[in-house]
Protein backbone atom coordinates (compact mmCIF):
# COMPACT_ATOMS: atom_id res chain seq x y z
CA UNK A 1 0.00 0.00 0.00
CA UNK A 2 1.70 3.63 -0.97
CA UNK A 3 1.60 6.21 1.16
CA UNK A 4 -1.01 8.50 0.70
CA UNK A 5 -3.27 5.25 0.41
CA UNK A 6 -2.12 4.61 4.10
CA UNK A 7 -2.89 7.77 5.75
CA UNK A 8 -6.37 7.86 3.95
CA UNK A 9 -7.21 4.96 5.23
CA UNK A 10 -6.25 6.11 8.82
CA UNK A 11 -7.61 9.84 8.02
CA UNK A 12 -11.21 7.62 7.18
CA UNK A 13 -11.30 6.38 10.52
CA UNK A 14 -11.82 10.05 12.04
CA UNK A 15 -10.76 11.26 15.56
CA UNK A 16 -11.46 8.61 18.30
CA UNK A 17 -9.95 7.50 21.53
CA UNK A 18 -6.41 6.08 19.79
CA UNK A 19 -6.53 9.09 16.98
CA UNK A 20 -5.72 12.48 17.01
CA UNK A 21 -5.34 14.94 14.06
CA UNK A 22 -2.97 18.18 14.78
CA UNK A 23 -3.20 20.86 11.85
CA UNK A 24 0.06 22.29 13.35
CA UNK A 25 2.15 22.60 16.33
CA UNK A 26 2.16 25.47 17.48
CA UNK A 27 2.79 25.33 21.65
CA UNK A 28 5.12 21.74 22.81
CA UNK A 29 3.57 21.88 25.99
CA UNK A 30 -0.48 21.44 24.37
CA UNK A 31 0.58 18.98 22.39
CA UNK A 32 2.10 17.11 25.68
CA UNK A 33 -1.17 16.93 26.08
CA UNK A 34 -2.06 15.04 23.73
CA UNK A 35 0.81 12.46 24.60
CA UNK A 36 -0.03 11.99 27.81
CA UNK A 37 -3.58 10.97 27.36
CA UNK A 38 -2.66 8.77 24.90
CA UNK A 39 0.09 7.20 27.13
CA UNK A 40 -2.06 7.10 30.34
CA UNK A 41 -5.37 5.28 28.50
CA UNK A 42 -4.79 2.85 25.52
CA UNK A 43 -1.83 4.31 23.67
CA UNK A 44 -2.53 5.72 20.32
CA UNK A 45 -0.86 7.87 17.20
CA UNK A 46 -1.02 12.02 15.93
CA UNK A 47 -1.64 12.51 12.36
CA UNK A 48 0.43 15.74 12.62
CA UNK A 49 0.00 17.89 9.31
CA UNK A 50 -3.78 16.98 8.94
CA UNK A 51 -6.84 19.11 9.61
CA UNK A 52 -9.97 18.30 11.19
CA UNK A 53 -11.67 17.68 8.83
CA UNK A 54 -9.41 15.66 7.30
CA UNK A 55 -7.03 17.65 4.27
CA UNK A 56 -3.61 17.09 4.42
CA UNK A 57 -1.64 20.29 4.99
CA UNK A 58 1.47 19.16 5.95
CA UNK A 59 4.22 20.13 8.52
CA UNK A 60 4.87 23.58 7.83
CA UNK A 61 8.61 23.75 9.43
CA UNK A 62 11.64 21.90 10.85
CA UNK A 63 10.17 23.68 13.73
CA UNK A 64 7.75 21.94 14.16
CA UNK A 65 9.10 18.78 14.91
CA UNK A 66 11.05 19.72 16.93
CA UNK A 67 8.74 20.70 19.16
CA UNK A 68 6.73 17.38 18.55
CA UNK A 69 9.73 16.17 20.13
CA UNK A 70 9.95 18.39 22.98
CA UNK A 71 6.62 17.68 23.67
CA UNK A 72 7.26 13.87 24.68
CA UNK A 73 10.97 14.25 26.12
CA UNK A 74 10.93 17.80 27.69
CA UNK A 75 7.29 18.17 28.56
CA UNK A 76 6.13 15.27 29.66
CA UNK A 77 7.11 13.72 32.75
CA UNK A 78 8.11 11.11 33.03
CA UNK A 79 9.26 11.63 29.45
CA UNK A 80 7.08 9.69 27.21
CA UNK A 81 7.89 6.93 24.89
CA UNK A 82 6.95 8.09 20.97
CA UNK A 83 7.70 6.82 17.28
CA UNK A 84 7.75 9.14 14.81
CA UNK A 85 7.08 8.24 11.03
CA UNK A 86 6.98 10.91 8.21
CA UNK A 87 5.57 10.51 4.83
CA UNK A 88 5.94 12.35 2.03
CA UNK A 89 2.61 12.60 -0.20
CA UNK A 90 1.25 14.93 -2.82
CA UNK A 91 4.07 17.56 -2.44
CA UNK A 92 3.56 17.66 1.74
CA UNK A 93 5.37 16.21 5.11
CA UNK A 94 2.29 14.17 7.01
CA UNK A 95 3.89 12.83 10.63
CA UNK A 96 2.59 9.89 12.41
CA UNK A 97 3.42 10.12 16.19
CA UNK A 98 2.67 6.93 18.05
CA UNK A 99 2.79 7.30 21.67
CA UNK A 100 2.23 3.78 23.46
CA UNK A 101 0.40 3.00 26.59
CA UNK A 102 2.93 3.35 29.66
CA UNK A 103 3.98 0.98 32.08
CA UNK A 104 4.55 3.78 34.27
CA UNK A 105 1.24 5.98 34.48
CA UNK A 106 0.73 8.67 35.23
CA UNK A 107 2.44 10.34 32.61
CA UNK A 108 2.17 13.95 33.30
CA UNK A 109 2.29 17.06 30.90
CA UNK A 110 3.83 20.55 32.06
CA UNK A 111 2.33 23.36 31.57
CA UNK A 112 2.64 26.92 31.36
CA UNK A 113 3.20 27.55 34.98
CA UNK A 114 5.40 24.46 35.30
CA UNK A 115 2.68 22.05 37.05
CA UNK A 116 2.16 18.50 35.78
CA UNK A 117 -1.27 17.60 34.98
CA UNK A 118 -2.25 14.06 33.73
CA UNK A 119 -4.56 13.27 31.28
CA UNK A 120 -6.72 10.63 30.00
CA UNK A 121 -8.24 9.57 26.60
CA UNK A 122 -12.05 9.58 26.45
CA UNK A 123 -13.38 9.30 22.89
CA UNK A 124 -11.34 12.13 21.28
CA UNK A 125 -10.88 14.87 23.83
CA UNK A 126 -8.22 14.72 26.33
CA UNK A 127 -9.24 14.94 29.88
CA UNK A 128 -7.26 15.95 33.06
CA UNK A 129 -7.31 12.53 34.68
CA UNK A 130 -9.31 12.48 38.13
CA UNK A 131 -7.93 12.10 41.73
CA UNK A 132 -9.14 8.42 41.31
CA UNK A 133 -6.83 7.78 38.54
CA UNK A 134 -4.17 9.14 39.79
CA UNK A 135 -4.54 6.35 42.99
CA UNK A 136 -5.64 4.04 41.29
CA UNK A 137 -2.26 4.20 38.89
CA UNK A 138 -0.64 4.22 42.50
CA UNK A 139 -2.16 1.02 43.37
CA UNK A 140 -1.43 -0.73 39.95
CA UNK A 141 2.50 -0.46 41.23
CA UNK A 142 1.67 -3.03 44.21
CA UNK A 143 0.25 -6.61 44.13
CA UNK A 144 -3.77 -6.95 44.16
CA UNK A 145 -4.59 -9.37 47.13
CA UNK A 146 -6.38 -12.12 46.61
CA UNK A 147 -8.82 -10.80 48.83
CA UNK A 148 -10.62 -8.01 49.50
CA UNK A 149 -11.87 -7.02 53.51
CA UNK A 150 -14.60 -5.28 53.92
CA UNK A 151 -13.46 -2.59 57.03
CA UNK A 152 -16.35 -0.29 58.00
CA UNK A 153 -15.70 2.28 55.77
CA UNK A 154 -15.48 0.11 52.71
CA UNK A 155 -19.14 -1.03 53.97
CA UNK A 156 -19.84 2.67 54.53
CA UNK A 157 -19.17 3.50 50.71
CA UNK A 158 -20.62 0.39 49.17
CA UNK A 159 -23.87 1.35 51.02
CA UNK A 160 -24.33 4.61 49.65
CA UNK A 161 -22.97 2.94 45.80
CA UNK A 162 -26.02 0.71 46.24
CA UNK A 163 -28.82 2.89 45.48
CA UNK A 164 -29.54 3.40 42.03
CA UNK A 165 -28.09 6.50 40.81
CA UNK A 166 -24.23 7.74 40.01
CA UNK A 167 -21.89 9.87 42.47
CA UNK A 168 -19.67 11.94 42.36
CA UNK A 169 -16.43 12.40 44.08
CA UNK A 170 -17.84 15.18 46.47
CA UNK A 171 -20.96 13.58 46.52
CA UNK A 172 -20.10 10.32 48.12
CA UNK A 173 -17.68 12.39 50.69
CA UNK A 174 -20.53 14.20 51.76
CA UNK A 175 -22.99 11.16 52.01
CA UNK A 176 -20.10 8.81 53.61
CA UNK A 177 -19.11 11.73 55.72
CA UNK A 178 -15.49 9.77 55.19
CA UNK A 179 -12.29 11.80 55.12
CA UNK A 180 -11.58 12.58 51.09
CA UNK A 181 -8.14 11.08 50.94
CA UNK A 182 -9.84 7.90 52.12
CA UNK A 183 -12.73 8.02 49.60
CA UNK A 184 -10.41 8.72 46.74
CA UNK A 185 -8.35 5.54 48.28
CA UNK A 186 -11.63 3.51 48.86
CA UNK A 187 -12.64 4.05 45.09
CA UNK A 188 -9.71 3.40 43.31
CA UNK A 189 -9.28 -0.15 45.33
CA UNK A 190 -13.06 -1.09 44.33
CA UNK A 191 -12.52 -0.14 40.90
CA UNK A 192 -9.14 -2.19 40.45
CA UNK A 193 -11.65 -5.25 42.30
CA UNK A 194 -13.96 -4.38 39.55
CA UNK A 195 -16.91 -4.06 42.01
CA UNK A 196 -17.83 -0.38 41.17
CA UNK A 197 -16.91 1.41 37.64
CA UNK A 198 -16.44 5.19 36.58
CA UNK A 199 -17.73 7.36 33.44
CA UNK A 200 -17.36 11.04 32.86
CA UNK A 201 -21.22 12.64 32.43
CA UNK A 202 -21.59 16.10 32.06
CA UNK A 203 -17.56 16.94 32.24
CA UNK A 204 -17.70 15.16 35.81
CA UNK A 205 -16.66 11.63 36.76
CA UNK A 206 -19.24 9.42 38.24
CA UNK A 207 -18.91 6.61 39.99
CA UNK A 208 -21.53 3.28 40.17
CA UNK A 209 -21.88 0.01 41.87
CA UNK A 210 -21.69 -2.71 39.51
CA UNK A 211 -24.22 -4.73 40.72
CA UNK A 212 -26.72 -2.67 39.26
Amino acid sequence: MDDLRYLQGLIREGEHQQQDFKYRVEDARKLARSVSAFANTCGGRLLIGVRDDGCLCGVRSEEEIYMMHQAAYRYCRPEASIKFDTYHVQGRVIVIATVPKSDHRPVCAIDEDGRQRAFIRIDDENIVASPVHLCIWREEQSPKATTFTYGEAEQRLLSVLSDDASHTLNQLVRQTRLPRPKVITLLARLIRYGLISWQLDNHQFVFASNSL
